[in-house]
């Protein structure tokens, strides 16, 4: 059986992966509500504004450290014989924390001050965004990885 990243990675299904990825992401910013969502669209606006394709030039960089990062879930979840979706959502928190140290270290190294600070001001309420992403991101995976 190969790795999570091995399947969301391999060559022939990358830029599949990586659309639908961007879609997910397009999807989550756009069903952002209140005066937060206002901020996360500005601030995602602001990022895709730094130069076409910017969001899923990161997105493919960024794939195969998530796919690692999340490995542990889908093989305990392949292990338990628990359907994947089900598992990533009952350990969505997991799956933030994982996704979020990712970010956290690309985004204090980004050359960028609208990254940078795009980042830092959206920083706190992440988590709870990303948590609330995880069953997408679980469909997206039984997809890709099955």
């Amino acid at each position: 059986m190969p790795t999570l990243n091995e399947a969301l990675n391999a060559p022939q299904k990358k830029p599949a992966v990586v659309d639908d990825c961007v879609a997910l992401v397009d999807a989550e910013v756009a069903d952002k509500g209140g005066i937060s969502g206002l901020a996360i669209k500005a601030g995602y606006a602001a990022v895709k504004g730094i130069k076409p394709g910017f969001i899923r030039g990161v997105v493919d960089d960024l794939l195969p450290e998530f796919a690692d990062a999340l490995e542990p879930l889908y093989a305990e979840a392949k292990e338990k014989n628990v359907a994947i979706e089900t598992h990533f959502v009952s350990s969505s928190g997991r799956a933030a924390d994982a996704l979020l140290s990712i970010t956290d270290r690309k985004a204090q190294r980004s050359k960028s001050a609208v990254v940078k600070g795009t980042y830092d001001k959206l920083r706190g309420m992440a988590k709870k965004n990303v948590e609330h992403a995880v069953p997408r991101l679980a469909r997206l995976i039984v997809k890709h990885a099955g």
